[in-house]
């Protein structure tokens, strides 16, 4: 397990880091198997403000989609929406935040999600190998998407998680189009997106 080094009472927390533009049934499915089956205490959904990879005109309202991550884990105790990047300066990266989380939680011990997509992008974050070597990371499968992970990261590791395709951009693009979608978003999110 990616995991095991945590010791003692601290609490085993998943970073699952995003737009979540909006959130849906596939980021639930797999912080709920996370949980379930990587011995995960928590699994933080984490907002992010923007993306520096991604084009900031893409993304709703901050606020509207931290509201729609709230609004979907409902009160399930192993999951927590989390605004904690919003007061961090612009744009945010990964390793600058996983230092002010465990600054901010020392009773936690943090360990990074990521998709096989942005595995593949690594390189290209900054201070990489600092993260790679500071924090336990779980990588889980997209399709398309080979993982090679070098020796000289011991705690980095594939998990073997379902494959879940389902696409924001899509879900939005469907949305605006009219497209009943109760099945891919939780009824609470759908009620957020009808009223933005």
């Amino acid at each position: 397990m990616c995991c095991k080094r945590f010791s003692g009472e601290m609490k085993k927390t998943g970073i699952f880091s995003g737009s979540f533009n909006p959130v849906h049934i596939g980021h639930l499915a797999l912080a709920n198997w996370l949980c379930e089956y990587e011995e995960l205490d928590e699994v933080w959904f984490l907002v992010t403000p923007q993306n520096p990879l991604k084009k900031e005109d893409e993304l709703m309202d901050d606020q509207l989609r931290y509201a729609m991550v709230k609004a979907a884990i409902g009160d399930y105790p192993k999951f927590k929406a989390s605004d904690f990047e919003f007061s961090l300066p612009k744009p945010s990266y990964s390793v600058d935040t996983m230092q002010r989380l465990q600054a901010a939680y020392p009773a936690r011990r943090f360990c990074l999600i990521l998709g096989a997509d942005n595995w593949a992008t690594i390189s290209r974050w900054k201070n990489h190998e600092e993260l790679l070597a500071g924090y336990p990371i779980l990588i889980y499968p997209r399709s398309g998407y080979d993982v090679h992970i070098p020796a000289r990261y011991p705690h980095v590791r594939l998990v073997e998680a379902p494959v879940i395709e389902v696409s924001s951009t899509h879900i939005r693009q469907a949305f605006d189009e009219g497209k009943d979608l109760r099945f891919f978003l939780p009824g609470s999110v759908m009620e957020l997106l009808y009223r933005r």
